[in-house]
């Protein structure tokens, strides 16, 4: 329906330019492309809208079928013959044809499909339930007309209409533009929320956002380039060079201004809410991806070896006396693997609470400085730098304890942030369900079924899943969204007997948890026995998982930390896959086995 309403506002601004009816008849035929479909595109709408309320005709699909192939044919005599319009007459800024012998056949078809999209339409209102859909249904059957108003030829109805005063009809033309203008918006604004599943806060932002960087900054410019004065120079400059910087500006300053009425539009839509969502957008805006906090720790890091005038260092991460996982590191990638791999968790036996007057402890040609956090309770990580040759004047020492403080923000930062991004991984299938039911709505006639997805359950759809061949291929999309996610949520490895054995042992019946569970204990399985290596061929398959899946390294990173190039990783991540769900088969087999 926009789109034929642009084809005869196109129309409608080119006839405005040209300076007779021979230049305006080509125009005048491109409208009608508009003109002819508009019907077809009135029907098709309005079946949409009732096929969204779960009313579905055959015969209007066939009719609207039928109604293109008529705007195909009318278009057809406009173009080639004088049948439906001819000759025509032109007056400045206003131009039209004349109405032929079957234009009287095109109105009683053209207000016939209207008249019968309005009654889908009020049918559709009818079939509502809720209080808010019926009334955002009345908006639209209130609009509903604007777009015919806007196309249809009315000037060919009229047969004097070559002596009505041109400034008349363009002040009508005008008004009735500006009405039309607002009743697309409604229409538009009723439409959004149907099949919408972000809520409807979101809809109205998303729409007056759109509104002020869309249409309105193109109605400033087409202002600016109207008003212009018709000169070929304008305070001592060419026309164009005053029209293209006036252009640029308004666009520009648009954006600048946008920020300013943002609040504004916020407490227009928000309204009581409007504490959260700042809320919300704060946290936004200061949440750190992991690659802008290895990009921190990278330029303390570097600013460090540079203070010690030494080429290698490292940071790690360390959580809880586990194994040091290398984070950001520069220099000698051997020294650096040596010095993990030797790494004496003894290091960290010190009191927390006592200041210490070193903060460097020497081990194995290596300065370590373990972080802690802030209320120095919980070691974080530790910083790994080649022995220097002389100790630190006064000055550069007081420099390098703000640096460590800094790289010990970073990582408490870190670790705060992953455990939110863990909480939300986890709950992101609970806001999805929680959204489904917000924007569930239910029609008259509507088939009764659950509004949330009820999780398969049986043996008879475990029996074979693990023996489907693309049972791998399923493992790796329940792997993907480890910590939460639709392909976790909706896998059918839900219906394993050992997930459900899991879920009712330990989950209180959580299948999803039950499946985080398993897929875990599978990973486990792949894991060699002894000290963790992160080069060693042996820990290559579950590094690769742990590090991909269950920390949520990106495959660059993982690369870089295995030594591996992009492509190789590659071929072995499907490998380990595979190990994972021959993992998943054998304890399927022995669950089998067990109950038997």
């Amino acid at each position: 329906m926009l789109a034929c309403v642009c084809f005869a506002y196109v129309g409608d601004v080119a006839i405005f330019q040209v300076n007779s009816l021979e230049n305006a008849i080509p125009w005048l035929k491109f409208q009608w492309v508009g003109i002819a479909f508009i019907p077809a595109a009135y029907l098709h709408f309005s079946d949409a809208l009732l096929r969204t309320t779960n009313d579905f005709s055959k015969f209007r699909r066939i009719a609207i079928f039928s109604c293109y192939i008529c705007g195909a044919i009318f278009l057809y005599f406009v173009v080639f013959t004088d049948l439906l319009v001819h000759d025509g007459f032109f007056l400045p800024g206003i131009a039209q044809f004349r109405a032929g012998s079957l234009f009287g056949l095109f109105m009683v078809y053209f207000f016939a499909a209207v008249i019968w999209g309005f009654s889908n339409i009020q049918r559709a209102r009818d079939r509502c339930l809720t209080s808010a859909t019926r009334r955002r249904m009345k908006y639209l059957t209130i609009a509903f007309a604007a777009p015919s108003f806007g196309v249809f030829p009315y000037m060919l109805v009229a047969h004097q209409s070559s002596e009505v005063s041109p400034l008349i009809l363009l002040i009508v033309l005008f008004i009735v533009n500006i009405a039309i203008d607002i009743m697309i918006v409604v229409m538009g604004y009723s439409v959004a929320f149907f099949d919408a599943f972000t809520p409807d806060r979101i809809v109205k932002y998303t729409l007056a956002n759109y509104l002020l960087r869309g249409p309105l900054v193109a109605m400033l410019v087409i202002m600016v380039i109207i008003a212009m004065p018709n000169r070929n120079r304008l305070l001592g400059l060419p026309r164009d060079a005053i029209l293209i910087t006036s252009i640029v500006s308004i666009i520009v300053l648009a954006q600048l201004i946008a920020p300013y009425l943002k609040p504004i539009v916020n407490r227009i839509i928000y309204r009581q809410d409007i504490a959260e969502v700042e809320l919300l957008r704060y946290v936004d805006t200061r949440l750190l991806t992991t690659t802008d906090l290895h990009q921190a720790l990278e330029n303390v890091l570097t600013a460090i070896c540079d203070i010690l005038r030494v080429r290698t260092g490292f940071i790690a991460n360390i959580i809880d006396h586990a194994d040091p996982r290398l984070e950001i590191s520069v220099g000698d990638s051997g020294l650096i693997e040596k010095a993990l791999s030797n790494f004496n968790a003894s290091l960290f036996n010190v009191n927390s609470n006592q200041e210490k007057q070193n903060l460097f402890v020497e081990h194995d040609n290596f300065w370590f400085v373990p972080l802690q956090t802030k209320n120095r309770d919980h070691y974080l990580g530790l910083l790994g730098i080649e022995s220097g040759h002389a100790p630190l004047p006064e000055n550069e020492n007081n420099i390098f304890k703000v640096l460590v403080e800094q790289a010990e923000f970073v990582l408490e930062d870190r670790f705060v942030q992953g455990h939110i991004f863990r909480v939300m991984q986890q709950i992101i299938p609970e806001m999805e369900r929680s959204q489904r039911v917000r924007s569930a709505v239910r029609y008259l006639g509507s088939p009764i079924e659950p509004i949330l997805p009820e999780t398969k359950t049986g043996n008879e759809q475990a029996d074979g899943l693990i023996h489907q061949s693309n049972f791998p291929q399923m493992v790796h999309n329940a792997l993907t969204h480890y910590w939460g996610g639709p392909k976790l949520t909706n896998s059918p490895l839900l219906n394993l007997k050992i997930v459900q054995n899991e879920a009712d042992e330990n989950h209180n019946g959580d299948v999803v948890k039950g499946l985080r569970t398993v897929l875990g204990q599978a990973i486990e399985d792949t894991r060699p026995n002894g000290e963790r290596r992160m080069t060693a061929s042996e820990w290559l398959f579950y590094n690769i998982l742990e590090l991909k899946f269950i920390q949520g390294w990106k495959v660059r990173d993982i690369a870089h930390r295995l030594a591996r190039s992009e492509a190789d990783l590659y071929r072995k991540q499907k490998i380990a896959v595979n190990a994972v769900a021959e993992s998943l088969r054998n304890m399927e087999n022995q669950k089998e086995l067990s109950n038997v």
